[in-house]
This record gives structure tokens, C-alpha cells and sequence, in this order.
């Protein structure tokens, strides 16, 4: 890891499990040759991000067998601290009946009511992170945020 003054750039594993202590990111696709951008629910399982999307949507169109962007943080603006992920890969429909039922038993569901969501896995080419420390910390000590925070299941790649 590498750290200038409090910026701490997080390698891949560390980014990996951040993302694993948020319910909520962003995915980046194309739709209609223009840049998109929707929250979308997600969950680290098996070192690839399986997001959850309302079938047939243009969303599910638009990253089924994509390269996409995928961004989570996780920011106090008061203390201006956290981190943020990106993470940049192939997405494709998870379509196998068995991959499909373990996902529904980690309870993942899509951030817009659908009570049958298409599962779309993102397998990560490139992932990159930043940690933002307060101003003036001399070293890097605890995370801003902790891995498990109250009312979030951590599910660990």
C-alpha cells in the first residue's frame, strides 16, 4: 500500500473486502452509446461482484456481456474520510440454475423492488482503492469505518 500524505492507495484484496461491508454501489454501462449510472445492490461472493438487476430492464440489456465500471465508497463529509472502490470489468447474466440459488440464499435483492431479479457477475480485471485519512494523522491507524458495520452481513470472497 502506498500512502501520500492521507491518501492510502489499497491494493486489491483490501478494496475486495471493503466492498464486502456496503449493500450499495454504482454501475457504469452504455445505454443508447452514452454513459449510464444507476445504484445497483450488490454482494462479493467467490471474488466476483454479483449485482442485482430488475429483469428484462434496459440495465439488464445494457451489461449483460459488457465491459463495465462498478464504483462503492464509503464517506464521512464531516471528517472527510473513507474510502473508495472502483473496479472495472466483463459483466455477464449468471444463468446457471445452481449459481442462481446461491445467490438467492446470500439474500441478495435488487435495489428497485423485483421479486425475480436477473443476477449479472462482474469478474474484476482492475481494481483500484483509496483510503482518505483525517488531516494531520501521522500514520495510518484503524479504517474510518469498520468492516461490519451494524446491520450489514459481511460475506467474505
Amino acid at each position: 500500500m502506498e500512502r501520500e500524505d492521507r491518501v492510502e492507495t489499497l491494493g486489491e484484496a483490501e478494496c475486495l473486502r471493503l466492498l464486502s461491508t456496503v449493500p450499495v454501489g454504482r454501475v457504469v454501462y452504455t445505454e443508447h452509446a452514452l454513459p449510464a449510472v444507476l445504484p445497483v445492490s450488490f454482494e462479493v461472493l467467490d471474488g466476483r461482484l454479483v449485482l442485482a438487476v430488475r429483469r428484462g430492464s434496459a440495465t439488464a440489456r445494457g451489461l449483460d456481456g459488457t465491459v463495465v465500471a462498478f464504483q462503492a465508497d464509503l464517506l464521512d463529509p464531516v471528517t472527510r474520510t473513507g474510502w473508495s472502490v472502483l473496479v472495472h470489468g466483463r459483466a455477464d447474466a449468471v444463468t446457471d440454475p445452481e449459481q442462481v440459488r446461491r445467490v438467492l440464499r446470500s439474500g441478495l435483492r435488487a435495489w428497485v423492488g423485483d421479486p425475480e431479479p436477473l443476477f449479472v457477475a462482474l469478474v474484476p480485471e482492475l481494481v483500484s482503492g483509496r483510503r482518505l485519512f483525517p488531516t494531520g494523522q501521522g500514520s495510518p491507524g484503524p479504517a474510518p469505518f469498520g468492516p461490519d458495520r451494524p446491520g450489514r452481513r459481511a460475506v467474505r470472497p
